[in-house]
């Protein structure tokens, strides 16, 4: 009897590559290798970029046949995502196409098409993109709050982690690996792994040790994972359920698309979710998530807290983060959502319970990403300060630290404009 086909061995494999130095005909090379339908018209095949994410490159292959509509274009096209240089150290690819698979037949991806050896194609959404300012838009964050309870009550983490391992149970012919796998199997025993913790250890275990500063920062953030594991690391799942969910951890502006038409769907799941109430629903954009590279079992206050991080984008804008009244809102339709999956009744205690756990989360993605960018700054070939965005990142981190310790109110420091902002009402 033959080995078992794994099911990401079962996803369609193009053996070829994309080359961003010959950029139109590597992509079509795979686009018709995809697409053999297309050849004898490959000369009205045209290819968009996008430049949301600082990352990856993303194009949309659209065949422009004469006397089809957008949305017939829109219907046929696909994205074609191809991954950046030595990102692979930063993601597992393997999980990124369990997870694209998973979310697909949840339909709540576009269907994956086909892997390639440096990136994934698959169907094209239509839709707008999200910009940091959109995020903020209260029917924009409703809907997302509705998206990610669906998400968070539905998929299920096992086709994307495996049960942790004693160190002596692991076997692996690289040391590096097994050094790895060591170091996260003691960090969070007993719990599945990968996950946003282990994730990070991964991360810290490929961090630079070139000089005698790196060596020592990489020590300092090692103790830091250490302290917020033994914080944070057995914060309760929401209403008693599982303490990891499948968390996208990456819910930025680019990565959120308002669908083109209002969904009724919405408002009718509103309508459900009160309960039968008098309430008036109000308005939801129907919002799809796209990018799955950092989908990851972690706690729903880390997959929230990192969204809340968002909202001020890439430039870090600290005085546009949600205040209390509006994160409270945030969550009360995030819960309804979730509890009406799960069919569930809501209860107002898991509000406040929720509150104040994405309140205790809100230094972690700065420390996160704090990580990621550092390595970034090692590694990629794209136009983007890395460096400077990890000591941004790292600083939310230092700034919540010294805030929950009470440090920064007795050395009489003015309070940090990020903290500042999040304590506002």
């Amino acid at each position: 009897m033959g080995a078992e086909t794994s099911p990401f061995d079962s996803i369609r494999f193009v053996p070829l590559s994309y080359d961003q130095k010959d950029s139109r005909n590597s992509a079509l090379n795979l686009i018709l290798t995809l697409r053999p339908e297309w050849r004898e018209t490959k000369d009205t095949i045209e290819f968009v970029r996008f430049t949301d994410g600082i990352t990856n490159t993303l194009l949309k292959a659209i065949n422009k046949l004469p006397g089809l509509s957008e949305a017939d274009l829109d219907r046929e096209s696909v994205l074609l995502r191809a991954y950046g240089k030595g990102t692979d150290v930063l993601i597992d690819r393997e999980k990124e196409s369990l997870s694209h698979s998973l979310l697909a037949r949840h339909d709540l991806a576009p269907p994956l098409l086909a892997r390639f050896e440096n990136g994934l194609l698959y169907k094209f959404i239509p839709g707008s993109v999200c910009s940091p300012a959109d995020l903020r838009r209260a029917e924009v964050w409703r809907g997302v709050a509705q998206r990610l309870g669906e998400w968070h009550a539905t998929l299920p983490i096992s086709s994307i982690s495996t049960t942790c391992p004693t160190p002596s149970q692991i076997s692996t012919s690289t040391d590096n690996k097994r050094a790895s796998l060591v170091a996260m199997s003691q960090l969070t025993p007993s719990k599945p792994i990968p996950n946003v913790w282990t994730i990070m250890q991964k991360w810290i275990l490929a961090l630079p040790t070139g000089t005698n500063s790196e060596i020592e920062r990489k020590k300092l953030i090692q103790r830091e994972l250490e302290w917020l594991v033994k914080l944070l690391g057995d914060t309760p799942g929401v209403g008693g359920s599982s303490p990891f969910i499948f968390a996208h951890c990456d819910l930025l502006s680019g990565n959120v698309i308002i669908e083109p038409t209002p969904s009724s769907a919405s408002v009718s799941r509103r309508s459900s979710q009160s309960g039968g109430s008098d309430e008036e629903p109000e308005a939801a954009a129907n919002v799809s998530f796209i990018d799955y590279e950092y989908t990851s079992p972690a706690p729903a206050s880390f997959d929230i807290a990192n969204h809340f991080a968002e909202w001020g984008g890439f430039d870090c804008d600290f005085t546009v983060l949600p205040t209390r009244t509006t994160r409270r809102q945030f969550l009360h339709e995030y819960l309804r959502s979730y509890n009406l999956h799960l069919h569930r009744t809501y209860k107002e205690s898991e509000l406040d319970e929720l509150y104040d756990q994405v309140d205790r989360f809100r230094g972690v993605p700065g420390f996160y990403w704090g990580i990621w960018a550092l390595i970034q700054a090692q590694i990629s070939l794209i136009d983007f300060d890395y460096a400077s965005y990890a000591e941004t990142r790292l600083g939310e981190y230092w700034a919540w630290k010294r805030e929950l310790s009470g440090e920064r109110e007795k050395a009489g420091d003015q309070i940090p404009i990020r903290e500042a902002r999040w304590a506002e009402e």
